[in-house]
This record gives structure tokens, sequence and C-alpha cells, in this order.
């Protein structure tokens, strides 16, 4: 079996980092973005009142998405990577290293298992995205 992609799901407690700045958690995630040699599309961010920020990275790839909790120093972000190129585990240092995370846990998830026959027709490269 072969996986069209790689997600982690980070769970980052004891956050050191200001999680309720909206520049800093979106400047974390666009940097982890780079660090896994993704290529950004677009990206939105919102902060709730009275704190907490959500916000969203579509990379041609698949997409990073975040979500703050700055009362309990927690944060949770999903990693959602296709193609072989991308590096999800270089994107988790940065946001881990950005938010001074003191504890942590990273579910490492295979998407779209296919047979390995299958896999090498229906090859996604970084050029055709996950859309292709």
């Amino acid at each position: 079996m072969k996986a069209l992609g790689r997600h982690l799901i980070l769970e980052l407690y004891d956050c050191g980092a200001d999680l309720s700045s909206v520049a800093g958690v979106q400047d974390a995630m666009l940097k982890a973005a780079g660090a896994a040699g993704a290529t950004i599309v677009d990206s939105i961010f919102h902060h709730f009142k009275p704190h907490g920020v959500s916000g969203v990275v579509v990379i041609a790839e698949s997409h990073f998405a975040i979500h703050t909790w700055p009362e309990h120093r927690y944060a949770s972000a999903d990693l959602f990577t296709c193609g072989e190129s991308t590096r999800p585990w270089e994107a988790f240092k940065v946001i881990k290293r950005a938010f001074k995370a003191e504890h942590f846990s990273v579910m490492n998830l295979e998407r779209g298992l296919l047979p390995a026959e299958r896999y090498r027709k229906e090859r996604i490269t970084k050029a055709q995205g996950c859309a292709a």
C-alpha cells in the first residue's frame, strides 16, 4: 500500500508563546509551511474574543490548520500534505519551537492508502498538487 498523503495531528501543551497573537501564530504557520517545502497558496487567520486564534494555510500539497487556547497554554494543529516532496516533520519542529511547547504529542496518519500498482498509475506530483 502507498499513501497519497501524510497527516500529522499535533497537540502542544504548556506553550510559552503568545497564542492570542494572530500575527505570531500566522508567522509560525507560514514558516512551518516553508520549512516543509510546501507551496503556499493562501492563508487566513482569525482572532476570537476574548482570546484564541484559528487559521489555515492552504498549500498546493493540501493544508496546515491551527487552533489555539491561550488560557490553557494549548494549541492543536493539523499538518496535511500529499506528494513525496513535502516534509511535515520539519514543519512540526518549527511550530513546536515557535510556540515553546513544553509537552506535545503527535499522531502520524497515512491518508489515501492505495495499492502500489494503482499509485504508480495515478501518482501525484508537486506540480499537480492534491487536486489532480
